[in-house]
């Protein structure tokens, strides 16, 4: 089913009207009906009853995104929620480091009484804790220097930071923001690379295909680097989009 992106964001924002100087613009864009005057609204199309939202020369109506430039909209804003939630997660990540460096002998000596206490149920069930991954890494991590938490600590804040920056600005559609979520995106994907194949997972593998999709989507879609024309081909196709460039475009050749 195809999706009305139009309609779909009136109905949760409301119409958009404009009535401009231009008599054969106006025309156009006027309807005169039994319960009044009605505006063709500039987003879907419909008319709307009532006075327009605003008025003056057609060069000053206000860009309404439309069609393509809505579905994209969506996307950087899903886009913009998971970096949001990943930034969040990573917070608390860092905190609990953080805390972790602060009292790391009291953590070990809880841990080692949980352990001795844990032992002989695990065992029951065939599961030797001694030689567990999990606990190994774990205890391993009791190891660490105080100074070398803090900065694996920083480090996990300076990640957040960004992927909480890259959110605000996805989800306003700053272009900087594209341009910085691609780079930070595309940094860290021979990364993932690496750890596949240390070990492959199905998480793993489906988080570097998300990633590789959202480079390659926000790259091509928002013209990035100069692809497909770059920022002037993107803008031009923005002024196309507007209702009111396209009745201008279409008084223009009747």
């Amino acid at each position: 089913m195809k999706i009305d992106w139009d309609r779909r964001t009136c109905a949760r924002k409301g119409h958009v009207t404009y009535a401009p100087d231009d008599p054969r613009l106006r025309v156009r864009l006027h309807a005169q009906t039994g319960l009044g005057d009605a505006w063709r609204c500039l987003r879907c199309g419909d008319f709307v009853l009532g006075e327009p939202h605003g008025s003056g020369p057609a060069q000053d109506a206000p860009l309404v995104p439309r069609g393509k430039v809505l579905r994209d909209l969506f996307i950087l804003r899903f886009l913009a929620i998971e970096r949001a939630v990943r930034g969040v997660f990573i917070v608390l990540v860092a905190v609990a480091v953080w805390k972790f460096s602060n009292s790391q002998d009291a953590v070990r000596r809880l841990f080692n009484e949980y352990l001795t206490v844990l032992r002989p149920v695990f065992r029951h069930f065939h599961y030797d804790l001694d030689h567990s991954p999990v606990i190994g890494s774990i205890q391993k991590a009791f190891g660490y220097k105080h100074s070398t938490l803090l900065l694996v600590a920083g480090l996990l804040l300076a990640y957040a930071l960004i992927e909480l920056v890259e959110a605000v600005g996805l989800w306003r559609a700053e272009r900087w923001a594209e341009y910085l979520t691609v780079v930070a995106t595309a940094a860290f994907l021979p990364l993932e690379i690496y750890e596949l194949t240390e070990k492959i997972s199905y998480l793993k593998i489906v988080t570097l295909a998300l990633n590789i999709l959202a480079v390659l989507y926000i790259v091509l879609a928002k013209r990035l680097f100069g692809f497909r024309g770059g920022r002037r081909k993107f803008d031009e196709e923005r002024r196309s989009a507007s209702l009111l460039e396209v009745e201008e475009s279409a008084g223009v050749l009747v």
